[in-house]
């Protein structure tokens, strides 16, 4: 009879847990709905804040202001943790590029990143001179005849129409193939043609040596232009060292390829192009460090309150523009997940911790080294004692878009876990729980040393052919519905984790890296 009444008490506890979880995933969907503040923090990291390079006045502004919100909204422990040396902070103070013959336009010109100004106090003003070079040989006949002048590369690219629609939702043909993949136990890497890859390792040779060659030639502006982008797209990076011994570039600046073009054929014709240009870029070496935010609701569980799960997304971007979906809106989810909890009074049984990374776009730094000196050493596969203590870390970073799903990195056993967890969001379009990994976000960092870290199946939206590392990754290309969505399904994966008796399956350990495969 005991047996019975002990079962009896054990099943009606578990039907009272899952009632009670049911319960609050619907609290957290009709706050999201009706209390929204979504908008109004990514407002705040975009407009307000402005571009967010790492170590950048910009992204200090962002991350400040991101730790007083998140201590405004009650958590606690909140602090911009150092994680390791970065280098040199750098902000574009002016642009201004504009062709004056054979007749006047201004250009659309962005400053590459970490690189310098143009020469002297008064405007550059020149003919511009095209370098035609297929090696470092062929490069060495414009030395010494380079200095303070404006120089081009030639670029073979032409310009075509798009006939393909910028924006995109995963199609179901799509998603339903991701649900079926068996994910192999290692994904086989395309080695494409032996030509094809001589002709891109020749390719990036001789872009670092021409690099080179100017820091050694200062011209006084060397103008680029991205392989992809048009109608003003202009997608931009670095160009110049940010290492604190990393020699000075000359000023730099990264054109649309329309304007770029213009300018090509017609110095190609033997016309007479002259430009003036006034760039100004500014270096802070003050600080060295890389800082993440981090901030925690504290777990109230007796025996389960010293583990942790994690949530995060990288503040830094580049600097082109504000931003906005890459990716400000994934700290606005994130940092919207933990308000909406807070707003609940929700008592999680673990802690719950928010990150927000720097130097993610440079090498995912901030959330490596995080991982490095908190929980294991993936070089050497050592751990630290709170490597055990967390469950998993979940991660936004693929634009707008909506939460489709979850990549699962080949973590087989989370995916009935995961499947339940969505069903209260298949309305939304949340329903895809996919074998397949992804790449190139801060959940690498966790799942490479064998901690449980997942990125959310996000739809592209114009992710990869409008926004991401453009000029036009602003407030405005930001999709608020999507966003809310996201938010939702966030808080309440990190609210189920939080409440699980057990911490997360996880995969087998991995080895250190000299016994792995190349990939991470």
């Amino acid at each position: 009879m005991k047996k019975i009444i002990v079962s009896f008490l054990a099943c009606s506890f578990v039907f009272f847990t899952s009632a009670q979880d049911a319960a609050v995933v619907n609290q957290i969907k009709d706050e999201e709905s009706k209390n929204s503040k979504v908008m109004d923090i990514v407002f705040h990291l975009t407009d307000v804040s402005g571009p967010r390079l790492t170590a950048s006045p910009g992204f200090m502004r962002a991350a400040n202001w991101a730790k007083d919100e998140l201590i405004r909204i009650g958590l606690v422990n909140a602090v911009l943790e150092p994680w390791g040396e970065f280098g040199k902070g750098w902000q574009q103070e002016k642009c201004y590029v504009a062709m004056t013959a054979p007749y006047y336009v201004p250009f659309i010109a962005v400053p590459r990143a970490w690189t310098g100004s143009t020469p002297g106090k008064k405007i550059l003003q020149g003919e511009v001179i095209l370098i035609k070079a297929k090696d470092s040989i062929e490069l060495m006949q414009y030395a010494g005849k380079l200095k303070g002048k404006i120089v081009m590369v030639w670029s073979p690219a032409v310009l075509k129409p798009s006939f393909e629609p910028d924006a995109n939702r995963f199609a179901d043909s799509s998603l339903e193939k991701m649900a079926k993949s068996t994910a192999p136990a290692q994904a086989s890497r395309p080695r494409g043609d032996s030509v094809q890859r001589a002709a891109m390792m020749g390719r990036a040779l001789l872009q670092r040596r021409m690099t080179d060659f100017f820091i050694q030639e200062q011209p006084g502006l060397v103008l680029s232009m991205s392989q992809s982008g048009n109608d003003g797209t202009v997608f931009v990076q670095g160009g110049g060292g940010y290492t604190k011994d990393a020699k000075e570039s000359p000023a730099m600046v990264m054109l649309s390829s329309d304007d770029y073009l213009r300018v090509q054929r017609l110095v190609d014709a033997g016309t007479k192009v002259e430009l003036e240009a006034d760039v100004k870029t500014k270096f802070f070496t003050d600080d060295l460090q890389g800082y993440n935010v981090i901030a925690e609701i504290p777990g109230t569980d007796p025996v389960l309150k010293n583990e942790i799960v994690m949530l995060g997304a990288h503040l830094d971007s580049w600097q082109g523009a504000t931003g906005a979906t890459d990716n400000a809106a994934g700290c606005a989810v994130m940092m919207e997940a933990v308000r909406i909890l807070k707003a609940l009074g929700v008592q999680p049984r673990r802690t719950i911790r928010i990150a927000l990374w720097s130097g993610e776009e440079q090498g995912l730094f901030g959330s490596r080294n995080y991982v490095k000196n908190h929980f294991a050493d993936r070089t050497t596969m050592e751990l630290k004692p709170d490597h055990s203590k967390i469950s998993a870390y979940f991660n936004v970073d693929n634009g707008s878009g909506k939460i489709r799903g979850v990549y699962t990195e080949r973590n087989k056993d989370v995916v009935p876990i995961f499947q339940q967890w969505l069903t209260p969001f298949n309305d939304m379009g949340a329903k895809t729980i996919t074998l397949d990994p992804t790449s190139g976000t801060d959940h690498q960092s966790f799942d490479a040393v064998g901690i449980p870290g997942f990125q959310f199946i996000q739809d592209e939206l114009e992710y990869d052919t409008r926004t991401h590392h453009t000029n036009m990754d602003t407030y405005d290309h930001l999709s608020p519905d999507d966003l809310k969505q996201a938010a939702m399904i966030v808080a309440a994966f990190v609210y189920n984790t939080a409440q699980r008796d057990e911490k997360l399956p996880r995969k087998e350990l991995p080895k250190p890296p000299a016994n792995q495969p190349r990939g991470f």
